[in-house]
């Protein structure tokens, strides 16, 4: 009878001891890209523009093909333009449009950037022949780069008009809001 009692109190002794497993470090290629690409912010601030586009990258092979990515893609974009390459701003920007559709703000950096190549006119042709609906978005912020800001307007608001229930439309009436406002000061 001893004996079991004894086994008895060495069965729950295991049991209400405490014991837990170690925590287990799990490493996430979603959140270490996360951080890259805060690394990758700081150093733009810094004017440090070769050691964020390296952070940029780093994020993109981290986590490459999530919504995210495109943020990653248009932050390249904006360091090679900051030191003066907007050639090599194309393609990233590029990029972060296919990523991710519906920021309106890639469509204005790229078009910044196709101004800053002088490839405008020949972007207006390529973007006119229709196709996707949010080229409309494309070719009204190039006509206002080019400036036939009239034009540009009339585009992105027919955009407006046949799209009211897109992510990317609440963008555009503001930006349209404030592109009148400026071109009414004039």
């Amino acid at each position: 009878m001893k004996k079991y009692l004894i086994l008895l109190l060495l069965f729950l002794s295991f049991i209400t001891s405490g014991y837990r497993k170690p925590d287990v470090y799990v490493i996430d290629a979603t959140k270490n890209a996360y951080l890259h690409n805060n690394m990758g912010l700081r150093y733009m601030n810094e004017r440090l523009y070769y050691a964020a586009i390296q952070e940029f990258k780093i994020a993109i092979s981290l986590n490459p093909n999530t919504q995210a990515t495109s943020v990653y893609y248009n932050n390249i974009g904006d360091a090679y333009m900051a030191i003066g390459y907007p050639d090599l701003a194309r393609q990233p920007y590029e990029d972060a449009i296919k990523q991710y559709s519906l920021s309106f703000q890639y469509y204005q950096d790229l078009a910044q950037c196709y101004k800053a190549l002088g490839i405008v006119n020949s972007k207006i042709k390529e973007y006119s022949k229709g196709g996707n609906i949010l080229n409309k978005v494309m070719l009204g912020l190039l006509y206002i780069e080019n400036g036939n800001k009239k034009r540009g307007i009339i585009l992105l608001d027919e955009f407006v008009m046949t799209e009211p229930d897109l992510l990317i439309t609440t963008a555009v009436k503001k930006y349209i809001k404030d592109t009148v406002q400026h071109v009414d000061d004039l």
